[in-house]
């Protein structure tokens, strides 16, 4: 009971309140607040405000909720473990991917996908969306059990595959004194008058903007954020060309100096190493490297 409980918290404050969870949960909002309000009961603690402000965590409803993110993390890898007892593959598979892969022409995500639908139709896929250390992490505490992220830094505790590549191009926005200019000659040194937005966490792009001494005025956590700075005409920044391209088109970014200004990075797909992954993550790793091995091919 304390489980069940415990899921009824969690999607509570993934969809941001008791109605919203109504539909995730498939239960009325009077049954999931009794819920809550058992689980409080039980723990002896108030976990959230509700009322005409809207739904809010209190400090103790925030640790209680990071605890219920490993606990149902374990049970998982629990329940893994007993079909792998059982030589078969069920359950659920939390998959985390770096944003802004879907546009990019050399990931074959959404192949491996594919395969891995046809290979373990009775697992369950879910798929998120989060920061390259938030995709670590959750992999490594558990609650994730692939991800895909652009290579950084290696870390003992996951196993890495090569999977495809992204190009990073430098943008300016329509109004920045730059994107009109003839930018032909601009180089690493003048680029450290003007603003710089970057992503505020260890990444390609801050190893770069530390390595050229970029000038950093403004942060973003995704690639969004970095989008709608460069799109204010006040920064400089760097997103994936295959992203940028609809801007572009339409005359809102410009790409500077696109043979120099310029870097290259590598995605991988990372795993914990131990405990031994199970087969459902076994077999969406290997799919993923058999899809963009497919895609490497020549034709």
């Amino acid at each position: 009971m304390d489980l069940r409980l415990l899921r009824v918290f969690k999607a509570v404050v993934d969809c941001g309140g008791m109605t919203a969870a109504e539909l995730e949960l498939n239960i009325g909002t009077s049954t999931v607040s009794r819920h809550v309000k058992d689980l409080e009961t039980r723990l002896g603690l108030t976990l959230c405000r509700r009322g005409r402000t809207g739904f809010a965590l209190t400090p103790e409803g925030q640790k209680v909720y990071e605890q219920t993110l490993g606990l149902l993390a374990a049970v998982d890898t629990f329940r893994g473990g007993i079909d792998e007892i059982h030589g078969r593959m069920g359950g659920e598979l939390e998959v985390a991917l770096f944003d802004k892969t879907a546009s990019n022409p050399q990931a074959r995500i959404g192949e491996a996908m594919a395969l891995f639908a046809e290979r373990a139709p009775s697992v369950s896929l879910n798929v998120h969306v989060s920061s390259l250390n938030a995709i670590e992490r959750g992999v490594i505490d558990g609650r994730f059990h692939v991800g895909v992220v652009p290579a950084h830094r290696a870390s003992q505790s996951l196993a890495y595959a090569d999977l495809f590549g992204e190009t990073m191009q430098l943008y300016a926005g329509r109004g920045h004194p730059l994107f009109e200019a003839d930018t032909d000659a601009l180089d690493w040194a003048d680029l450290r008058r003007h603003a710089f937005a970057g992503l505020g966490y260890h990444s390609p792009n801050m190893e770069l903007s530390h390595r050229a001494r970029l000038t950093r005025r403004a942060t973003g956590y995704d690639q969004e954020a970095i989008a709608l700075l460069l799109l204010s005409g006040r920064y400089l920044g760097f997103l994936p060309d295959h992203y940028a391209a609809s801007f572009e088109r339409e005359g809102r970014l410009r790409p500077l100096a696109p043979q120099r200004l310029v870097y290259d990075c590598r995605f991988v797909g990372v795993w914990r190493r131990s405990p031994q992954p199970a087969r459902a993550t076994a077999l969406f790793a290997q799919c993923l490297q058999e899809a963009h091995a497919t895609a490497a091919s020549p034709q």
